[in-house]
């Protein structure tokens, strides 16, 4: 019976295989592999089978000599000799998929055949090479011959070569150290890989922590490496954990979204570089950081005017609108300023309509008090808001609220439990601010708590945007000479708190008298900046770059609405920049 059993056992015993690498390959691993594959080509999208057939093709099997190099990567090196690697790689399978097979193919290749695998200027000094070549074919083929080109492993195999291969990238026109730049995530504290792979903010200790071990390796490299150096490194940064490093509020991003790294990297850089730098250098030393360094001084004015616009100067009036129909318009707005009961939607469609002849006259240099007599509609909050949505595309008013709703309490909650820590007068302007708040009667005044305490914050004066008047003051008798050139409220009351109702004044003109509403008001004095053209002062540069950022919506990532000075301006407000991060970093706390 025992015997009968194991006979059968044996003849259907499934045992181990007789080889364990058929079993693998040819079994479980080639089924796995299937599925890999096509979870990576169908759903993930991460290349085709096209490209799959073409690099299996193509994969070398055995490690390669200088005899078995192809003449395509012999004619990449001869050109972009530090080139990466891998993207000499890419770039050689991209000739190939091209059909490239003799130097004479080279004439037949396009710039636009090699931007997936090559910057512009790169692609365009490669071309340039290889179709001289084509026109000298005996050099062509006497420089393949004759060039040897060293192995790949050779060149990173200690750290020396990889030293002497940076300094000659260093001084290679088309190639910078930053591009081939690698994160040392690995020299990262444990702590903080842990909160970036959980998608979480670091702690400002972490953050410091971080920004050290990054400039220590970018020294290695370089030892004064510029803002553009730094500014590529924090995109790498962004671009691989968002949302732990990018710069946001609320979910909004502020700028690009890397601006406040760049402004760590760098000031981390001045710090190491100050114990080596003369001091006699460091007051000649110029920087680069202005983004108006290489424009000529009468254009700087325009770029100012524009920052933050999407339709500054109009090139043509709309297709059924003249020059004629449009005085016609102007006219009858100014007929209807007249009436009390002038029809709403017909004043917004008639500002809407003569959008261009407004720009032009404001674009050429018309004063406030001529702009105030031809366009009344202009200077009141429907006008006004009509014309901003035209020149930036964001609703005034509508935007604002929306943000103070989201971000407004978020604000006010850290200065008063951290902000409030910052130093003696701001504990005082938050005490001072509690006090007029429990005097005043009205239930929202919010809002011109958390602009007071803003200004505070950034030690910006308060008489730089408000003058204050009795509350029965009228327009005619407003001391002018006491108020700014700027947009300002005139609060009728002894506060903002305590006041009924504003005015505001643009270069010393009353241009509205009655403005009941503190939210208005803000919102007419900030748009006035971008309808006429007006630069921020110095003394409100910060509240006013907050304001706009994180309450108008108004991001750019380059340039400033800052009025020139002798001081060199970085594209974001670094003050504006600490708070976002501050206010970021608050906002993962349980507050």
């Amino acid at each position: 019976m025992l015997s009968t059993f194991a006979g059968t056992v044996k003849s259907h015993e499934p045992g181990l295989p007789p080889c364990l690498e058929h079993d693998i390959f040819e079994g479980v691993l080639s089924y796995d592999v299937a599925l890999y594959l096509k979870y990576f080509i169908k759903k993930k999208q991460w290349l085709t089978y096209s490209v799959l057939n073409r690099r299996i093709k193509q994969f070398k099997y055995k490690e390669m000599t200088d005899l078995e190099t192809t003449f395509l990567r012999t004619a990449i090196t001869e050109v972009l000799p530090d080139l990466p690697e891998v993207t000499k790689d890419i770039l050689e399978e991209t000739l190939q998929s091209l059909g490239v097979e003799t130097y004479d193919d080279f004439q037949f290749i396009e710039e636009s055949d090699l931007l997936s695998a090559l910057r512009p200027i790169q692609a365009r000094k490669v071309l340039a090479a290889w179709k001289r070549k084509c026109q000298t074919p005996e050099t062509s083929s006497s420089s393949v011959s004759a060039s040897p080109v060293p192995p790949a492993t050779l060149r990173h195999s200690s750290p020396g070569s990889s030293q002497s291969s940076s300094s000659s990238s260093s001084k290679s026109p088309d190639i910078d150290w930053v591009d081939t730049f690698l994160i040392p995530w690995d020299k990262f504290p444990e702590e903080l890989m842990q909160f970036l792979e959980r998608e979480k903010r670091p702690s400002p200790r972490m953050r410091r922590e971080m920004i050290r071990i990054l400039v220590n390796e970018m020294m290695r490299k370089c030892s004064c490496p510029s803002k553009r150096n730094s500014t590529e490194v924090a995109k790498k940064l962004v671009a691989k954990y968002p949302k732990s490093l990018q710069d946001i509020i609320e979910g909004d991003v502020v700028g690009p979204g890397y601006h406040s790294l760049v402004k760590q990297l760098q000031y981390r850089i001045e710090n190491v570089k100050r114990s080596t730098t003369p001091k006699i250098r460091k007051r000649k030393h110029c920087t680069d950081d202005s983004d108006t360094d290489e424009i000529p001084p009468e254009q700087r004015a325009a770029i100012q005017d524009t920052y933050g616009c999407v339709n500054w100067d109009v090139k043509f009036l709309p297709l059924e609108e003249t020059p004629e129909s449009q005085q016609e318009k102007k006219e009858k707005l100014k007929m209807m300023s007249r009436n009390n009961d002038a029809n709403l939607e017909e004043v917004k469609s008639l500002m809407k309509l003569t959008f261009y002849t407004q720009r032009k006259q404001v674009n050429q240099g018309e004063n406030i008090k001529y702009l105030l007599e031809e366009w009344p509609f202009w200077f009141n909050e429907l006008g006004m808001a009509v014309h901003f949505k035209e020149l930036t595309g964001i609703g005034l008013k509508e935007t604002f609220t929306r943000n103070l709703e989201v971000k407004g309490k978020r604000l006010l909650n850290y200065f008063s439990s951290v902000g409030v820590n910052k130093n003696k007068k701001f504990m005082e302007a938050v005490t001072k601010c509690k006090v007029m708040r429990e005097q005043a009667s009205s239930c929202s005044e919010d809002v011109k708590e958390m602009l007071l305490l803003l200004l505070s914050y950034f030690n910006e004066k308060e008489d730089a945007m408000f003058h204050y008047v009795e509350d029965t003051c009228l327009a005619e008798e407003v001391d002018m000479d006491k108020v700014n050139l700027t947009p300002t409220l005139v609060a009728c009351g002894g506060s903002c708190f305590t006041a009924k109702r504003f005015m505001l004044c643009v270069d010393r003109n009353v241009v509205h008298d009655n403005i009941p509403s503190f939210i208005s008001a803000i919102c007419m004095m900030f748009g006035s900046y971008y309808c006429f053209n007006i630069h921020y002062p110095s003394e409100l540069a910060s509240t006013l770059e907050f304001l706009q950022r994180c309450f108008f919506a108004i991001n750019p990532e380059k340039g400033t609405k800052v009025e020139k000075t002798n001081t060199v301006r970085l594209h974001v407000n670094p003050r504006v920049l600490t708070l976002i991060q501050d206010l970021s970093d608050h906002e993962w706390c349980d507050v």
